[in-house]
């Protein structure tokens, strides 16, 4: 079956292309010497682009080529994303054939802005790269705290939001099989990995936030300030031109000694068991430790992971006398207010227009 395909496929490309170049194309490879590569296949990427880094890097010796040579197998729309391990040494049907049927050896997962760590780890382990209970382990482990900087008692916060390529659970269990070596339980394997994975999330959180903030890990109370404050305000707006904004309302709120009232912290602090609707006896708990509703001061720690603009507002509130903001409609907008009058005129406008919905 296989060897008629190829001989389909190569039949068609010659009387498309109209040279010998096809031929030459097809039963050809751009090195001898099987040089390893890798190569990465984003969500979503033309073949036109996917085509064009497989000649740049020496994996196939005509992007136009392989394009037709796709499209004639009807593998246009079919390429997996991940990395793939390749060789300079392989035919463009063996090119091709990896990276529509073939495993990757890393596979991406995009970790999203604003989802606090059961909600990453559920992500994480639902798409098979770690198991949510060792991940859960791993990021609430004092020594990996301390060995990662860490100066709150779980990764909230530090889980960097972001694209990765990373190695899934199953693949790591299989190479243990296949490795005489190995001493470790199925268990033990599957926190290492879980490990790894946050340590590369911690990691990269780092490594990013010292590009806004230089001594941020250095400095632990200023840390903890900043990444709460980033976290409020990554679950207050969507809206770029807002977050300075709403973070200065906070800065103005806590240097005058006022109650946050922060909704996003509040939810925070119910947990999963958050149904959706946040009730007044939610504001009225005293028990809920992350209730800036009755408790003074940021909450103990932060409540999502951010995206490092909310950490740039946070560490750059903006400039003025707001003290209030609420919704101005679905847009996700807010009206800011200066006091208490003009703030609950505008929540009765906002209330005035979800009742006109």
């Amino acid at each position: 079956m296989r060897r008629a395909y190829i001989l389909l496929a190569l039949l068609l490309l010659v009387l498309l292309a109209g040279t010998l170049s096809g031929v030459v194309f097809l039963t050809s490879v751009p090195e001898q010497s099987a040089r390893p590569l890798v190569i990465d296949v984003p969500q979503g990427a033309r073949l036109t682009t996917i085509a064009e880094k497989l000649e740049a890097e020496h994996a196939i010796t005509n992007a136009k080529l392989f394009c037709l040579l796709a499209r004639i197998t009807q593998n246009q729309g079919k390429l997996q994303t991940g990395r793939f391990a390749l060789t300079t040494a392989m035919r463009p049907y063996e090119v091709l054939h990896t990276l529509v049927h073939g495993k990757p050896v890393l596979y991406r997962i995009t970790i999203p802005e604003g989802l606090p760590w059961w909600k990453v780890a559920a992500l994480l382990s639902e798409n098979g790269f770690v198991w949510k209970e060792a991940f859960h382990a791993v990021i609430t482990d004092p020594a990996f705290l301390k060995a990662m900087g860490i100066p709150f008692p779980s990764c909230e916060g530090f889980l960097m939001p972001d694209t990765y390529l990373l190695k899934k659970e199953e693949q790591i269990l299989k190479e243990a099989e296949n490795d005489p070596a190995n001493t470790l339980s199925s268990d033990e394997l599957r926190q290492k990995h879980a490990r790894t994975i946050a340590t590369r999330l911690v990691g990269n959180f780092w490594k990013r936030a010292k590009e806004i903030v230089p001594d941020i890990k250095t400095n632990a109370q200023q840390s903890k300030r900043l990444v709460i404050l980033a976290s409020i305000v990554e679950k207050e707006t969507a809206i770029p031109s807002e977050r300075a904004r709403i973070a200065g309302v906070y800065t103005n709120r806590l240097r005058k000694h006022m109650l946050l009232q922060a909704d996003p912290t509040v939810i925070y602090g119910l947990g999963s068991t958050f149904t959706g609707k946040l009730l007044y006896r939610h504001l009225d708990a005293k028990n809920n430790p992350y209730n800036t509703y009755q408790l003074p001061g940021l909450p103990p720690g932060p409540i999502c992971s951010f995206g490092m603009e909310a950490l740039r507002a946070a560490a750059n509130p903006e400039a003025h006398d707001y003290l209030y903001f609420v919704a101005k409609g679905q847009g996700g907008e807010h009206v800011f207010s200066k006091d208490l009058k003009d703030h609950q005129k505008a929540v009765r406008d906002y209330r005035k227009s979800q009742r006109a919905q």
